[in-house]
């Protein structure tokens, strides 16, 4: 039974710094690409950042290019998005989604959520003064 479980969200001021982890179980790491995604109330789920299954080049949406920084640990079965220089703008929930097709090499889906299959429970960013 694949289960991804995301913690570290929190209230952070603008500026501030949060790291969020997700746990993979039941979920080869090494074979599947993660892709975070967050959800502002009444917006859709949008793609932050994801990662190949063997790494390659992460993408990363434009606006959060130089703040945020995804890695992985396939040994521990974690995934990992730093957030730094938080600001308002980035106020959702976050999840973490696991890619529904295996072997894809370092290819990761930023935008298009039908491509992942597993996705965790979310957890909650709020950044605000």
């Amino acid at each position: 039974q694949v289960q991804l479980v995301e913690s570290g969200g929190d209230l952070v001021q603008p500026g501030g710094s949060l790291r969020l982890s997700c746990a993979a179980s039941g979920f080869a790491l090494d074979r599947y690409a993660i892709g975070w995604f967050r959800q502002a109330p009444g917006k859709g789920r949008e793609g932050v950042s994801c990662i190949g299954a063997t790494i390659g080049s992460p993408k990363y949406a434009d606006s959060v290019v130089g703040r945020f920084t995804i890695s992985k640990d396939n040994g521990k079965k974690m995934v990992f998005l730093q957030m730094n220089n938080l600001k308002p703008e980035d106020t959702a929930i976050y999840f973490c989604a696991g890619g529904a097709f295996p072997d894809t090499g370092d290819y990761c889906a930023l935008r298009a959520t039908s491509w992942y299959d597993y996705w965790g429970q979310g957890t909650q960013v709020t950044v605000s003064s």
